[in-house]
């Protein structure tokens, strides 16, 4: 009838979703959701989804080759937040006039996993290949990501400005690395002899390809003869920034120097510095400072 909209399909929502993210940081993840979410509603008109269909519709188990289990709640977050965009931005072509309201999963909170430094020294030296070795203490010196890591190439490494330029970051965005004399120290035997397009952290024997992941066979046996118990690589980068903040470090410095966008992702951190919010308690006074105090009852007595 005049005046009516057309009706638009599943499909055609998903199609422009997939060409207005192209090209983004985690654009095979939202080409992985879109694609789950096309098999479940393709055909569909996009304004007769509801949000009960919606949420009845999420994964419960995990398709992931090396994590079979139960699907988190976290998990079906991120699915519910890739459609939830995706029928917002058909909402503002007017391909339809709502968006279902869709609830939220409990999302426990962010693990934070680390170790003092004598242990991680002894945790370096029974690193058995070489290359893990160097990867680790930069990781702990600098808390860069295992991919920031291990996509480092030497022109990206400032000797002289003690920095690494990190292009394959989180966000997508790139940022400066500080390096303290640790990092540099490894970086610099790293770097000698290499071309400016090569890869710091090889294998090693001749062999240049990018390492994708760590060694876990070489990580847990040095973990397992230490009794080391639940700790990943991961985690270098949680014992990296717990270290900074219970020496002192600000987390809005430490956000900075992590490479986190938003405050509340490193608040996680805040419970280990609580001599630091101790020393502030003496900013408010009133009762021991004053010259009229009168004795109370207890005092009195004795």
């Amino acid at each position: 009838m005049l005046g009516e909209q057309p009706e638009h399909t599943f499909e055609e929502g998903a199609v422009k979703f997939l060409r207005t993210h192209e090209g983004e940081k985690d654009y095979a993840t939202k080409v992985r959701h879109i694609q789950y979410w096309n098999d479940k509603f393709a055909g569909r008109a996009l304004r007769s989804l509801t949000a009960d269909e919606i949420e009845d519709a999420l994964p419960t188990e995990s398709a992931h080759l090396h994590k079979r289990g139960t699907v988190s709640g976290a998990t079906k977050n991120r699915y519910l937040a890739t459609i939830k965009t995706m029928l917002n931005e058909c909402m503002d072509l007017k391909w339809i006039d709502h968006v279902p309201k869709l609830t939220k999963y409990h999302e426990p909170k962010r693990r934070v996993r680390w170790e003092p430094s004598e242990i991680i020294v002894r945790f370096l030296q029974e690193l058995r290949l070489a290359w893990m070795r160097d990867a680790a203490i930069v990781a702990v010196a600098t808390g860069m990501r295992e991919a920031e890591l291990f996509g480092l190439t030497v022109a990206q490494v400032s000797l002289a400005q003690h920095s690494a330029h990190v292009l394959d970051t989180k966000s997508g965005r790139p940022r400066a690395v500080p390096l303290n004399d640790d990092a540099l120290e490894v970086l610099r035997w790293r770097i000698k002899g290499k071309s400016a397009n090569e890869l710091v952290f090889t294998r090693g024997d001749g062999l240049t390809a990018r390492i994708h992941q760590n060694d876990k066979r070489d990580f847990n046996r040095a973990c397992r003869l230490l009794g080391i118990k639940d700790f990943r690589w991961h985690d270098l980068r949680h014992t990296w920034a717990s270290w900074h903040v219970q020496r002192g470090t600000p987390l809005l410095v430490l956000k900075e120097l992590g490479g986190w966008e938003t405050i509340e992702m490193v608040q996680k951190y805040a419970h280990l510095a609580p001599s630091h919010v101790a020393a502030h308690a003496n900013t408010v006074k009133f009762w021991s400072s004053s010259e009229r105090k009168e004795k109370t009852p207890l005092e009195e007595a004795a």
